[in-house]
């Protein structure tokens, strides 16, 4: 499997992101091209306990159907009852080093947003960074200053062989800019859960 091209259009996913029905949203997302998902449930609105478990067995199923790769946004207890392919985490969450004792052959992702960040992280533990906040972005209220693509490019500099995919703000209009800039792919929320023609925005992107 070539990661870097499995990473290309990566939707970022909860119900408290969703207008209309996740399950729907996730199929058309597909029918257009995503490449990979993450279920980030969590955040006002978001679903909790069984209610979280099952919608995220519902998008697992389909993900399995349509050979997507499946990912968690850094809730671990999550990886094996949803058998996820990988886990991301964020420099709040695990380690990395742990991470990857505890899941010796899932796929890591791991946010960083700046120098510190990368040099106090176990780079070497994991599959593939996530760079970001690249443009501002209204899903995450608590979300880093932005960086910008040059953050980007500074980043495949230092790791011209690992996958970088650009996250935070990214949308049609300016997704060729991250990917221009050195990312394999990029992550997109609410360009894709908000969009009136679901499929035709990930054409674009």
């Amino acid at each position: 499997m070539n990661l870097s091209s499995k990473l290309r259009k990566y939707l970022v996913m909860g119900s408290q992101n969703c207008k209309r029905d996740p399950l729907t949203i996730l199929e058309e997302a597909i029918d257009g091209g995503i490449t990979a998902f993450q279920y980030r449930e969590k955040g006002p609105g978001s679903l909790n306990g069984k209610e979280k478990l099952d919608l995220g067995r519902k998008l697992r199923e389909i993900c399995k159907e349509n050979d997507i790769l499946f990912f968690i946004n850094d809730e671990l207890a999550l990886v094996e009852p949803l058998e996820a392919d990988g886990i991301h985490i964020g420099q709040e969450d695990e380690d990395a080093d742990k991470v990857r004792a505890l899941f010796p052959e899932k796929i890591i992702g791991l946010s960083v947003s700046n120098t510190e960040e990368v040099t106090n992280s176990s780079i070497d533990s994991v599959d593939y960074l996530g760079a970001g906040p690249i443009f501002l972005t209204d899903t995450k209220k608590d979300a880093k200053p932005v960086v910008g693509t040059d953050w980007i490019t500074a980043l495949r500099k230092g790791y011209p062989d690992l996958p970088i995919v650009g996250i935070g703000g990214i949308t049609t209009s300016n997704a060729s800019e991250v990917i221009r800039a050195g990312a394999n792919g990029v992550a997109v929320i609410s360009d894709i859960t908000h969009s009136k023609n679901i499929s035709k925005t990930v054409k674009k992107l």
